[in-house]
């Protein structure tokens, strides 16, 4: 790395995001910290105001820079959200404490991820501190609402042009070693997809007493649940097979009536390959295996427009230029080659990777406890991403 590098500024700058409550929906004051930061230390900021009004009415706010090169050269995308889960039972720590035990701090959204975002803010700090000219663009992003159901935060950015398809590389700077169960550093070069569902059950009432009068909706519904846990699902040669889970089942109440009507839900991952339309057509075998006596019909969740409806999944090669720019980055750092991974699961990285085809690369720190209690973060991995970001731009910008 060029400069030194002041690990306490890590500490400072994580807990000062942690002690902020910011779940989805709930960004303002966080949104305010982090533009007040990035401004009084010399870095571009603005606020990015949009307005979703068909699912939710939910007014959001981004903060976004951009630093511009004196030559031409790469777009370089930085994103990460400051949004949280909503704090769950069973803490034993303040969870907005930032409490620091070793080399772990605790609290909400200190792994997924106040702290990727904390290494953006403070390696866009270092590169900007430097009057050097450089090459190339850097647009990053910290955005409110990744946690809820359709990354609105992103998806805004897209929709208003501030990301687009004519950059060269993403990097998100989600817990990449966290999530993917990895030693640190690790590096994810592509992550599964996924689409929410539904499927409603038509039966017919009947007394309680007389079932065989009635079609139990209850009794189909799950019919063709367990069809659809028979679905053979494809395998990715990189991220692994697909997945389907029931995530709610309901219907009937009445004390001794046959249910007229049951509902469940599914969110199925899916692979490269697998698309909105593969995944309603997996569900309408499901339901003619089923041979059920009543009506089903299938529907995917209301989104507020059609491209944010789900998350594509995408894979980029290991060979790609700016995955390996990154690699030896990171080894240049920590001493030692990355271990190569893919998420599981969805995120903005789908909406940058998969709706958009940038390149982009998932590097982040170590910790745990995501989305449960006693969430933590490993210090010393958060300042290795800060200086990590720092020589990959460095690198793509020609200033080493």
């Amino acid at each position: 790395m060029k400069k030194p590098f002041d690990p306490s500024k890590v500490t400072e700058l994580l807990a000062d995001l942690v002690r902020i409550p910011s779940p989805y929906f709930s960004e303002d004051r966080i949104m305010e910290y982090a533009h007040g930061w990035l401004k009084n230390e010399g870095i571009p900021a603005e606020f990015h105001h949009f307005h979703e009004k068909k699912v939710y009415d939910y007014k959001g706010t981004n903060v976004i820079g951009a630093i511009e090169g004196d030559l031409p050269g790469p777009v370089i995308v930085l994103n990460g959200h400051l949004d949280t889960v909503k704090v769950c039972e069973g803490w034993t720590r303040d969870p907005y404490g930032a409490s620091v035990e070793g080399n772990r701090m605790y609290g909400v959204g200190a792994c997924d991820m106040k702290s990727g975002c904390a290494a953006i803010m403070l390696a866009l700090r270092e590169f900007v501190k430097d009057a050097s000219p450089f090459r190339g663009r850097i647009l990053y992003s910290l955005v409110c609402d990744e946690e809820g159901p359709f990354g609105l935060g992103t998806d805004a950015l897209i929709l208003d042009g501030i990301i687009s398809p004519e950059a060269d590389v993403a990097v998100i700077t989600e817990p990449s070693s966290a999530f993917a169960g990895a030693g640190f550093p690790s590096m994810c070069l592509g992550a599964r997809g996924g689409w929410n569902y539904s499927v409603k059950v038509h039966g017919r009432s009947a007394h309680g007493a007389q079932p065989e009068q009635g079609i139990n909706a209850i009794n189909e519904a799950a019919k063709i649940l367990l069809e659809l846990e028979k679905t053979e699902l494809k395998t990715h040669e990189k991220l692994g097979p697909g997945s389907l889970c029931c995530v709610d089942f309901h219907g009937g109440g009445a004390t001794l009536s046959v249910p007229d009507e049951a509902f469940f839900s599914v969110f199925r991952h899916v692979i490269v390959g697998e698309t909105k339309e593969t995944v309603l057509r997996e569900a309408e075998a499901a339901i003619e295996r089923a041979r059920i006596k009543g009506k089903a019909e299938v529907r995917f969740r209301k989104a507020p427009h059609e491209d944010c409806d789900g998350f594509p999944a995408y894979v980029i090669p290991e060979d790609n230029p700016y995955a390996i720019i990154m690699a030896s980055a990171m080894k240049e750092v920590t001493g030692s080659e990355p271990e190569i991974r893919y998420f599981s699961s969805v995120g903005d990285f789908c909406y940058t990777g998969g709706r958009l085809n940038i390149p982009t690369l998932v590097v982040g720190p170590q910790g745990g406890n995501f989305h449960a209690a006693d969430e933590f973060v490993e210090i010393d991995t958060v300042a290795a991403t800060t200086r990590i970001l720092y020589e990959f731009l460095c690198r793509l910008t020609g200033r080493k």
